[in-house]
């Protein structure tokens, strides 16, 4: 007696030579689903493969379900359009460039244009909230770009101010005027420690500190010190996590912050521990800390 063959419930004949319930290895990934569906779409790639007579010519794995080389996490996307021709995404969802593409491969056109970037009023793609580096513009932004446009208006110096200083109708230092804002830094370390404490503990120098928060309050407080090489082209309002400081000294970042009239907020850590050998009670405790300064 021949075995039913796994890549579905139902017996196949041949003028219907597929099977009702069709098992799909897309990936890796393994889903189960009804033929209709995978037909339901005329003219694109499922439809093109599962209408045709010959069913010998799919691919198939070792278990004998219809294989597919694509993205597997990604199909259950194209799955869920297939079933009722809606798309229906997860909040911030990160993949939206991808599921195109994949939507392009499955020729899926409706689907591409719903995931197609739109164009904004102003004739530029607009943000889209599933992006996976979601940003926008601070609250004090605009207040910002009025400040810098007045005080481009100004003459360069007011008669009479000390030292030839910019000063405003109300008398102020142009100079004086500095924005609210968070600035963020983390950094994580190391130290080894014996059994029962009775070994001096060996510390391990913190590799890097990084800074997190608007590009212009980071450059404005770290000055040179700020190492902007993984994010070189960041405009001056938007917001970065990937600077770090040229030096490895927390106490230098404090005083530079503390300078520049920050004071901290809130601060949290977390801490694992591993066992450095087998063969010995020595232990190796990693942290890593962040520290929130706020400048009013």
């Amino acid at each position: 007696m021949a075995l039913a063959d796994n890549a579905g419930c139902a017996k196949p004949s041949e003028d219907f030579p597929f099977p009702e319930i069709i098992e799909l290895n897309v990936g890796g990934q393994v889903y189960i689903t009804r033929h209709p569906t995978l037909v339901s779409v005329p003219g694109s790639l499922l439809w093109e493969m599962f209408t045709q007579k010959n069913i010998r010519s799919l691919a198939r794995d070792s278990k004998g379900r219809f294989f597919v080389d694509r993205d597997g996490f990604l199909f259950r996307y194209i799955l869920d359009y297939m079933r009722d021709q809606q798309l229906v995404l997860p909040d911030h969802f990160p993949e939206r460039s991808r599921l195109q593409r994949e939507a392009e491969y499955f020729m899926l056109p409706e689907l591409v244009k719903m995931l197609a970037p739109k164009l904004s009023k102003q004739n530029s793609l607009g943000d889209d909230p599933c992006q996976s580096d979601p940003e926008e513009l601070s609250p004090n932004a605009d207040a910002t770009r009025n400040l810098t446009s007045a005080s481009a208006t100004l003459p360069s110096a007011v008669a009479g101010g000390p030292g030839g200083a910019v000063t405003t109708s109300m008398g102020a230092a142009s100079t004086d005027v500095r924005r609210a804002g968070f600035i963020t830094i983390g950094y994580r370390g190391s130290y080894t420690l014996g059994r029962d404490s009775q070994t001096d503990a060996k510390f391990r120098r913190v590799a890097r500190i990084m800074v997190c928060g608007k590009t212009s309050l980071a450059k404005e407080v770290f000055g040179d010190t700020l190492n902007e090489s993984r994010d070189p082209d960041r405009p001056p309002e938007r917001y970065t996590s990937r600077y770090y400081l040229k030096f490895t000294f927390l106490e230098q970042a404090f005083d530079k912050l503390a300078d520049a009239g920050f004071h901290m907020v809130a601060c949290n850590s977390t801490g694992t521990c591993a066992f450095a050998h087998d063969q010995t009670d020595d232990r190796i405790w990693t942290s890593y800390t962040e520290y929130v300064f706020y400048r009013e």
